[in-house]
Formats: C-alpha cells, structure tokens, sequence
C-alpha cells in the first residue's frame, strides 16, 4: 500500500502525507503546527505517529512549524546539509539526535519507504524534489521548480502518482501587481513553474506509465485552481490522450485532498 495526501498546498503553506503500511511521513511543514494536527486527524492520522517530515527546501512556505512539530513530537527530520544551514531558527528547535542528513541524489530509506532526492532549480541553498517507492510503487514530488530538464524529467518518468507543481498562469503574472523584480523571479529559471509547463510535462510523462496527478502549489494571485486545471487538461487533449486513462486533480490550499491510493 502507498497512499498519498496533500495537507495543504499553496504558495502560502505547504505540507504532504505519505504513508504505507507501515510508515508515515511528512513532506515539508510549512503551515501552523494546529494546521497541520488537525489536517492529519481529519483523516485519521496521529501527527504523533509520523515517522519522520523530509524538507524540500528551507523558504517559510515548507519549514513554519517544522521545528515544532519535530520537538513537540519527537520526529525524526530529513533535510540536506545545505538547507539545515540555510534554516538556523528551525534547525535550534530540533534536537541533534532528529537531524537527519541525505545527500541529494543518494537514496536512503524510512521504514519500509525507499526515497531519491533529486536537484530542482529555485532560489534556495540546495532545493529537492523526491522519488518515493513502497516495494515496486512510485510516487514523485516536485514543487518549486524554476524550469524543466531533462534530468528532472527522467527523475519522474515511471511515477504512478506525480504532485507537479502549477503555479502561475503567464498572461495574469503579467498584468498583476507584483513589482516587476518579482514578476522576473517568478517566472525566471530558478522560479515556478507555469500551467503550461506543467501540462506539457504531464502529457510526457503520460507516456512512462503516469496515472494519477496533481497540481500544487499554486500562487494565490497569479493562479487559481480552474485554471490550473483548464490550462493542463486541454494541452493534455490537444495530444489526443484520454481523460478516463489518468486522473488530474487540484491540490487546495485550504483543506486536505483526497486521500489517494496509488497502488491502485
């Protein structure tokens, strides 16, 4: 069994759930400590049950309540070397013995979870997506994404399940109010990722065995979720793929998801 949950996902917080049989896990905490207790208990899951919280990177919107969390409950906390050095404050709250060390690009495991970090490019000190597999199950997260390579393509190909990240739809980037410096970081190459990149991602990987999607982290004044949607499912149709072969869904922002089943 792999199952897979979105807490909240958003440019304003971030957390997701993984879980197997025998094993839970947190991926990032980036909203309130109580946020994310009772998301977890709306769905029947004791925060203190957690085997351990990965961190993609160290901006507020993955790391608010990861230090208390992590103290409060006496959770295990994966992060790389460079991003516990970029996050003093919620690295101060964590005891030594729940700092734990992965190398990108090295897997490890937690539990009966196996989990490959891989680079993405954004404005942080050593950002990561994850490859998470449960016996032959894969399911990939990738947020936070600046642009697409090739290397992170091949990372995601053979994934049951993908939490893409849709962020920002161009034309309303555009013409918001955002000052331009950071209209350019947005959409610069160490930004986010658009709805059009993210559907032609998804219309590629629909070729490797891709099922189940959804998009994340979407930004509150540059996006919302019909248009995520719209944009992804009509380059997905404009490739002439069927929308009862996969399921697209919207993380919200909000409110917990669906909880997912991707082994099946």
């Amino acid at each position: 069994m792999l199952k897979f949950c979105s807490l909240y996902s958003g440019s304003t917080g971030n957390s997701l759930l993984v879980q197997s049989d025998c094993t839970k896990i947190l991926v990032d905490a980036g909203e309130s400590a109580k946020k994310i207790e009772n998301a977890l208990s709306s769905i029947a899951v004791d925060i203190a049950s957690l085997d351990g919280i990965l961190v993609t990177h160290e901006h507020t919107d993955h790391v608010k309540s990861l230090g208390t969390i992590s103290r409060k409950y006496n959770i295990p906390v994966f992060a790389n070397r460079e991003t516990w050095d970029a996050m003093p404050k919620q690295k101060d709250k964590i005891e030594e013995k729940n700092q734990k060390n992965f190398q990108v690009t090295e897997k490890f495991t937690i539990g009966d979870l196996e989990i490959l970090p891989f680079s993405i490019p954004h404005d942080a000190a050593n950002p990561c997506g994850f490859n998470i597999w449960n016996n032959s199950t894969k399911l990939s997260i990738a947020t936070d994404l600046g642009h697409m390579t090739k290397d992170i393509l091949t990372k995601l190909e053979n994934s049951s399940f993908l939490l893409l990240e849709s962020n920002y739809d161009p034309e309303i980037l555009k013409l918001c109010s955002y000052p331009y410096v950071l209209k350019e970081r947005i959409s610069g190459p160490n930004g986010h990722l658009s709805n059009i990149t993210a559907g032609k991602t998804i219309s590629y990987l629909l070729q490797t065995g891709l099922k189940n999607v959804m998009l994340g982290h979407l930004s509150k004044e540059n996006n919302f979720p019909e248009l995520a949607y719209q944009t992804v499912a009509q380059e997905l149709m404009s490739n002439h793929y069927d929308e009862n072969t996969f399921s697209l869904s919207v993380a919200s922002r909000f409110c917990p998801s669906k909880v997912i089943d991707v082994t099946n």
